[in-house]
């Protein structure tokens, strides 16, 4: 019976039926392979293959030095991600910075610390630079000193870019201190550098930083 395969033309195991341009009469599409997803196609449902994934790596860099720049940042994601680990310095120092930019004077933020359970206290700052840990407080090199930094819109030619981070490190009375800060850097710049440094004259021993792109 024509009639009833053109409404049923199935002839597989999981075979979709969908209606086609001619009245009456359907169309086969056969099962995708593992994995793929029902999508459409040029106005008819298809399978496609899920793509990697929003984010992808750029770079891996070890912090070394008085300053360490990641320089030469495509321009072709939405938002940058940043994990820090594994931290230290050649001596405690205060004041581990990031400059978008290598600028030092346009970044506002506020946040709050918290040693090992105490009172928490505000940290912030207006036209500086990004503290990544307090000011105030000597950072110990501990290999277990981490932060995740995202940086939003940093393409944008005509707006700021909004920045948030959540670190870790040991300061001096062997606490471990806690971060939360979030803020804005005041600049229509397209963000295409991250430079990162050590207040006053210390230098950094080690570190990794991982670099994300995010769609």
């Amino acid at each position: 019976d024509t009639t009833t395969k053109a409404l049923n033309p199935s002839t597989t195991l999981g075979d979709i039926e969908y209606r086609s341009s001619t009245a009456n009469t359907n169309t086969r599409l056969g099962i995708g392979t593992s994995g793929q997803y029902l999508t459409v196609s040029g106005g008819v449902p298809a399978w496609g293959d899920i793509s990697a994934g929003g984010m992808t790596l750029i770079s891996t860099t070890t912090l070394s030095g008085a300053t360490t720049t990641l320089s030469s940042i495509p321009q072709t994601y939405n938002s940058l991600y940043l994990i820090v680990r594994g931290l230290t310095f050649n001596t405690s120092d205060k004041g581990f910075r990031l400059s978008p930019n290598d600028v030092t004077n346009l970044s506002n933020y506020t946040g709050m610390l918290d040693n090992d359970g105490e009172s928490p206290a505000t940290q912030g700052n207006a036209s500086a630079t990004i503290y990544l840990s307090s000011g105030t407080d000597v950072l110990r090199t501990n290999a277990n000193n981490v932060w995740q930094i995202s940086i939003n819109n940093y393409t944008s030619t005509t707006s700021f870019k909004p920045f948030n981070f959540t670190g870790l490190w040991g300061d001096a009375a062997g606490r471990n201190v806690v971060a939360n800060i979030g803020g804005v850097f005041r600049s229509n710049t397209a963000i295409t550098s991250l430079v990162f440094d050590v207040e006053r004259t210390n230098t950094f021993a080690t570190g990794t930083v991982l670099l994300y792109g995010v769609k």
